[in-house]
């Protein structure tokens, strides 16, 4: 599954949201702060954050999904553009969670997406919301960070990656 293209979302039900809300609660219990349905064996193009205030305050958030609460978004059926040159920063991800490595990533990134009752928005984020969103997304096609990471951090986690890609 991980490795699949998820399938775009066109009915917006109470079943969805009742998903949507089972992964907020998987990720709470995971501390993390992002989680692709994907990730937890579905395939729709559907991923959630819960980036921390502190962290938004730095990026470049224009404005935010409509229904969004205090630091938790829905996103679904995003469509990114990106900005600007790549930087590398270190990324996790609680499907590999024994490995971390740099990731180069654009600083900016523009998306268009759809909120769980099916309303469109777009946001522009940097920052560690902007990295969020790219990791997110990319779990929606199939990508994983070992697929993105720097030579140096490919090394790092060789035994680990190695491992991934025999099974």
């Amino acid at each position: 599954m991980l490795r699949q293209k998820a399938k775009p979302i066109d009915k917006f039900t109470d079943e969805l949201r009742q998903v949507i809300a089972r992964m907020f609660e998987v990720m709470d219990v995971e501390e993390g702060i992002g989680l692709a349905a994907p990730q937890v064996g579905i395939s729709l193009r559907l991923f959630i954050l819960d980036v921390p205030e502190n962290a938004k305050r730095g990026s470049l958030a224009t404005s935010i999904p409509p229904s969004a609460s205090p630091g938790r978004m829905v996103f679904i059926n995003p469509v990114l553009r990106f900005e600007g040159p790549v930087e590398p920063m270190d990324e996790g991800c609680l499907s590999l969670p024994e490995i971390t490595g740099e990731v180069l990533r654009p600083p900016i990134v523009h998306v268009t997406a759809l909120d769980e009752f099916g309303k469109p928005f777009t946001l522009t984020a940097g920052g560690l919301l902007s990295r969020c969103i790219q990791h997110e997304t990319d779990h929606l096609d199939g990508v994983l960070i070992i697929d993105k990471m720097t030579q140096p951090s490919r090394v790092k986690n060789r035994i680990a990656v190695k491992k991934l890609e025999n099974d």
